[in-house]
């Protein structure tokens, strides 16, 4: 009997409440970059993604994100950052800028939207103003930066491994070990559940 076996699609793990993060995109300048944050979103329980200009997916890459994420078309973001901090969530830029934090060592709070910038500008001047912290990726070669789509998979996969909010199957391997970590990350940064609130209607560009 080999020690390891591939299972292929193992099925996910049952979140205890929606995440309740969002992913706000500036404009690309490829549908696939936009189709492949889609994609991650859907992986890690993401329900909720803003495009602006000309968004679209390309579903074979989106894959099933495609069904299960809602993707809101604004034509631009500072409006819409502008609502959505009116409602409660903060603000975080993943950039490289002045004054920004190392996410590999920042505390991610629950509500939040994660705002990705523009394959080559990053995020513009009227998007920085608006945001209430920026965390940049350390990088230890070149080039200086990751392709937008892995930045956003990188930053999303540290906010979920912060905020894991899922139950284990009892058999699974490694159910004792993520529970109590879950339970002892929440009660040291005394999170609260809130609830989502309604979606917004979709502003076509």
């Amino acid at each position: 009997m080999p020690r390891f076996e591939h299972i292929r699609h193992r099925p996910p793990l049952q979140l205890t409440e929606p995440r309740e993060l969002i992913v706000a995109c500036a404009a690309m300048r490829s549908h696939i970059n936009l189709s492949h944050i889609v994609r991650t979103c859907g992986c890690f329980g993401i329900q909720r993604v803003i495009a602006c200009g000309a968004a679209r997916l390309h579903e074979r890459i989106a894959r099933d994100g495609a069904e299960t994420v809602t993707l809101e078309v604004h034509r631009s973001l500072p409006p819409v950052l502008d609502r959505l901090r009116s409602e409660g969530y903060q603000l975080v830029g993943l950039e490289q800028t002045t004054g920004s934090e190392l996410l590999t060592t920042s505390t991610l709070v629950s509500k939040m939207v994660l705002v990705v910038g523009n394959e080559r500008s990053g995020l513009e001047p009227d998007v920085l103003a608006k945001l209430d912290r920026v965390m940049e990726i350390p990088m230890a070669g070149l080039p200086h930066s990751l392709n937008a789509a892995t930045s956003a998979a990188v930053a999303i996969y540290e906010y979920c491994r912060q905020h894991p909010g899922h139950s284990v199957p009892a058999d699974h391997p490694d159910n004792g070990d993520i529970l109590s970590h879950t339970a002892t990350r929440d009660t040291a940064a005394g999170d609260t559940a809130v609830g989502r609130l309604p979606e917004p209607p979709v502003e076509q560009s």
